[in-house]
């Protein structure tokens, strides 16, 4: 029975992962492979009553702090001049170019705001689960919300450098 619920879950918790680990896929995997390990090992302290998908996600979130705390830094943060080339390579598709932006601006939010822009946005969590799952205030996961999909907008819609005329 919880090997049938918990794989159900596994392409939200993967999302999830990969919107803490800026896009990193192995360590996102990892941290997946970490979490279902760990639900399985305590499945019997999951309370049937509440909801086994915010159950999975806080311990997600809790290993991925947990690992931020060990290596005793922030989450990558990348500043835009140190992006690879490979973020400049324009696909063939107009879809994977968009998803791509969309990518790379998430990977550029601060750790915060891309984490309450994913569970709420994403995997369509209320303001009160996040905040409840996060331990922030509700104020706080909308202040957050708000700032992020405000950077997310800019980081979207920005042009190249301005360029001047010249008679």
């Amino acid at each position: 029975m919880a090997d049938s619920q918990l794989e159900a879950q596994i392409p939200g918790l993967r999302r999830y992962a990969r919107a803490l680990c800026a896009g990193d896929a192995a360590l996102a995997d990892d941290l997946v492979q970490d979490c279902l390990e760990r639900a399985l090992s305590r499945w019997q302290s999951w309370r049937g009553e509440s909801d086994l998908r915010l159950w999975l996600l806080a311990i997600l979130r809790n290993l991925w702090l947990d690992e931020v705390r060990r290596r005793g830094t922030r989450p990558d943060l990348m500043d835009v001049d140190d992006c690879p080339d490979a973020l400049a390579v324009a696909p063939r598709q107009g879809q994977a170019l968009a998803l791509r932006d969309l990518a790379g601006a998430l990977g550029r939010l601060a750790p915060e705001q891309r984490e309450v822009l994913v569970l709420v946005g994403l995997e369509g969590l209320s303001y009160a689960q996040v905040a409840h799952m996060t331990g922030a205030p509700l104020g706080t996961v909308m202040s957050r919300l708000k700032r992020g999909r405000d950077r997310l907008a800019q980081l979207m819609h920005e042009d190249g450098p301005a360029l001047r005329r010249v008679k």
